[in-house]
């Protein structure tokens, strides 16, 4: 180990140990503190810390916990400051003491255990990992206990029993020096059934596995409601009452040993960890006297509870198309898709998310969706990219679609809703996130009959013969439409009420007023909502079964160590950002004292993936891809994005190349190697790379030019049906002028090719093509079925005739 800091390390990659430290001198400095590094800082031109950027620091103040020090070196890491930057300006200032923090001790712990919640069962591994300069031994604690024979740097406890649930700690020995690692937790759940069985560990997600029950009790009885979850870090728990958070009551088990009265109400608890938030349901805890009951059994009561909206199971297919191989390239829907998926993993849904899909690719994916679902089963479907809409029924461009497209390239949504109707759902919900204006080289008019069912949800991101936008941005943001989303997804309403307040939320955006409005179409006659309880019932086999068949395209494979023959020990570990992107870490656990460089990549993957040399074995995530999973991967690494896993074709086999330098060798490079097989990781298991099968949805979508093509039969009265539709528009869209229609289309080029400037400053670029004629002029004619349409606040009944789908009838 050297004796000093790397230089040239970034200092928003600062271990949090020295971190904490070095913001705790520089808070308490009043003439060498933070104020003075802010004002060095602020005269190099390098890192421009303004004045602004100081009173935000100084505000942190107002804060619980606030640290302005923290705040400045956190702007100072964003803009490119330096290990050896921070040295040279603690040095200018003098401040002897925070130059203490900066240099490094004999003994180091590089990785911390983290708590964690699992069930009994199943495999418990705590890891802590330090470098000294002497070799490091390690011992474990539980409590003030050693635990036997636990002298390596990973604690495993396989499997786990209750009775292991406790503290634990870590005791790193080198030399005559030695630390502690953190204390972390481990809770041991008890669960039977199918819940047990099917939970797969994914580090960083929540898994709620025990759901309260309702009782009856007499007054003075205990009262106790149970409920848990799984994942790592462990989760935090928050019982409510009534909707009221109950004082103290914060954990996984909330008891009142003598229940009064005034305790009965409707209980359920919040479930959250850092990134993740989640509810369980919400249940009736009733409290009688004890003469009132006259010796009723709760068995009666239980069972006279009215009956509660419930799904059997609930699923989302995510898929954001932003790669295409002859259209522009879009940027949002890679950060909408990962927004979604997390959001809607709080209300339980099993969420299938992938990016960049072919046409065979995506109608795999509808079919693997669609084998989840059953009777009584909420379904999702959202989907962010190219499209068009023509004659009330809408398509999906996948990322290989030719220019120009037609019908027979694309995926036609209520093909999709045919099939989905099929499977007896109990809610289909469709949020399209892309544009609707109508293909002038497609002239097809699919005959799909639908059924009449009131459990049929639409959100469009925008109205009828209009755009869906994304907002430009140098980073990464989200479009319009999951911007607004995302903020009301979580609410316990029905879902039309929730996409309601989207759009009165959109309407009220400035940049696209005028330009992109929610459109919302329901048939739903129930009071529906994403966050209602999953009660499987009857289908309690077939969801299990199907939550067998989701887990196996989401199972991530076991980090390892790796042991190379010169003695150093690699850590590879793995983390999955969308179901179809596999991110890989190395980072060096144990080095020889006598080799002077050591360091661990990934190289030699299959052709099939999607991998840029160049933008592989990093040494932050950004600089490979990874934006969206940065803050919740280990530090100190080289990193590795694996998208596309969904072409992978063979298991993934892949090399990790050991390079090393030794001090007595002049310093020439040795390489060692070793070959890694993963199996097929996360959604490359469902092979979607398949030939596209008979019964898939392109069999639903009979078109002239398909290939599945047959004859069409129109559908009898049975067929039509009641549909609720609103537009959140103040104008109508077909009478902007033609020249402004122009100014539309050229700045959708200048935001895909550097063509032109957008008409408003934060709108970037449309999800859809510029239409021509065939003189190569802009087309003015939307389509024989685009008749304008005047919105007003009332709510317009639609007569739908499902061979043309929704097609739209004032009442």
């Amino acid at each position: 180990m050297s004796d000093s800091l790397d230089r040239s390390t970034k200092i928003n990659l600062l271990r949090e140990p020295l971190v904490k430290k070095l913001c705790e001198v520089l808070d308490k400095s009043s003439n060498k503190g933070w104020r003075k590094l802010g004002e060095l800082v602020g005269n190099d031109r390098r890192f421009k810390v303004s004045p602004d950027d100081m009173e935000m620091c100084s505000l942190k103040v107002l804060e619980l916990e606030g640290s302005p020090s923290r705040t400045l070196l956190r702007l100072m890491g964003e803009r490119g400051c330096t290990t050896g930057h921070l040295v040279d300006y603690l040095q200018t200032l003098g401040n002897s003491e925070a130059l203490q923090c900066m240099k490094p001790s004999a003994l180091q712990i590089l990785i911390q255990p983290q708590s964690v919640a699992l069930i009994s069962g199943h495999n418990l591994r705590l890891s802590c990992h330090a470098v000294g300069k002497f070799p490091v031994q390690y011992q474990w604690f539980k409590t003030n206990e050693e635990v036997p024979n636990s002298f390596s740097s990973d604690l495993v406890i396989s499997p786990v029993r209750l009775q292991d649930a406790g503290f634990y700690i870590c005791r790193v020995n080198c030399g005559d020096t030695f630390e502690f690692s953190q204390w972390v937790q481990v809770d041991v759940l008890n669960v039977t059934g199918s819940c047990g069985q099917s939970y797969h560990s994914l580090e960083g997600r929540l898994k709620l596995v025990i759901q309260p029950q309702s009782q009856r009790l007499h007054i003075g009885e205990t009262l106790q409601v149970e409920c848990g979850a799984v994942g790592r870090p462990i989760p935090r728990y928050q019982w409510h009452r009534n909707g009221v958070p109950v004082p103290n009551a914060t954990k996984r088990k909330h008891m009142i040993p003598h229940s009064m009265q005034d305790h009965h109400g409707r209980y359920r608890c919040e479930i959250s960890s850092s990134t993740e938030r989640m509810w369980t349901n919400e249940v009736d805890v009733v409290i009688d006297d004890v003469y009132a009951i006259g010796g009723e059994s709760s068995d009666f009561f239980l069972n006279n509870v009215p009956d509660q909206l419930h799904a059997t199971d609930k699923v989302a297919l995510l898929i954001g198309n932003l790669s295409y191989q002859n259209h522009p390239q879009l940027k949002a829907p890679m950060v909408d898709v990962y927004d979604l998926t997390n959001l809607l993993r709080q209300m339980n849904f099993q969420v299938v998310s992938l990016l960049d899909l072919t046409e065979s690719e995506m109608r795999n994916a509808v079919e693997e969706f669609l084998l989840l679902l059953h009777k009584g089963v909420y379904g999702l479907l959202y989907y962010a990219g190219h499209g068009y809409e023509n004659y009330g029924n809408s398509f999906m461009v996948p990322v290989d679609a030719p220019n120009p497209y037609r019908s027979a390239n694309c995926l036609c949504v209520q093909s999709i809703l045919k099939l989905m109707q099929e499977k007896e759902t109990g809610l289909n919900v469709f949020l399209l996130d892309m544009c609707r204006k109508r293909n002038i080289h497609d002239d097809s008019a699919p005959n799909i009959v639908l059924r009449v069912t009131a459990n049929i949800v639409f959100g469009y991101a925008t109205c009828q013969d209009a755009e869906a936008f994304e907002l430009s941005s140098s980073g990464f943001t989200n479009g319009v439409f999951v911007k607004f989303l995302k903020k009301r997804l979580l609410d316990d309403e029905k879902i039309t009420v929730v996409l309601d307040r989207v759009a009165e939320d959109m309407g009220q955006f400035d940049a696209t007023k005028g330009k992109q409005a929610l459109e919302i179409r329901s048939s739903l006659s129930e009071r529906r909502a994403l966050t209602d309880p999953i009660l499987p019932g009857d289908s309690a086999d077939l969801a299990h079964a199907h939550s067998l068949q989701w887990a196996k395209a989401h199972e991530l494979p076991e980090s390892m160590c790796l042991n190379f023959d010169c003695g150093a020990q690699i850590k590879l570990g793995f983390a999955a950002e969308f179901s179809n992107v596999l991110v890989m870490y190395t980072h060096i656990v144990k080095k020889p004292e006598d080799m002077s460089f050591c360091q661990a990549h990934v190289t030699d993957f299959s052709q099939d993936l999607d991998v840029d040399p160049k933008e592989m074995n990093r040494e932050t995530p950004e600089e490979t891809g990874i934006y969206l999973l940065s803050s919740n991967l280990p530090q100190h690494c080289l990193y590795t994005r694996v998208s596309s896993l969904q072409k992978l074709r063979e298991e993934l086999v892949f090399t990790v190349c050991l390079q090393g330098t030794f001090t007595a060798m002049d310093d020439e490079s040795v390489h060692w190697t070793k070959s890694i097989n993963i199996g097929k990781p996360l959604i490359a298991r469902l092979d979607l790379n398949r030939a596209v099968r008979r019964n898939s949805c392109l069999q639903t979508c009979m078109m002239p030019h398909s290939p599945s093509h047959s004859p069409c039969h129109s559908p009898g009265p049975e067929h039509h049906l009641h549909l609720h539709y609103k537009s959140h528009q103040a104008q109508d869209y077909n009478r902007l002028s033609p020249q402004h229609h122009y100014l539309d289309v050229c700045e959708y080029q200048g935001a895909a090719g550097g063509c032109g400037d957008s008409f408003y400053d934060n709108v970037g670029q449309s999800r859809c093509e510029p239409a021509y004629d065939s003189a190569g002029g802009l087309s003015s004619s939307p389509g024989r079925l685009s008749t304008p349409i005047e919105t007003t606040d009332d709510i317009l009944e639609l007569q739908t005739v499902y061979i043309n789908s929704l097609q739209l009838q004032q009442q």
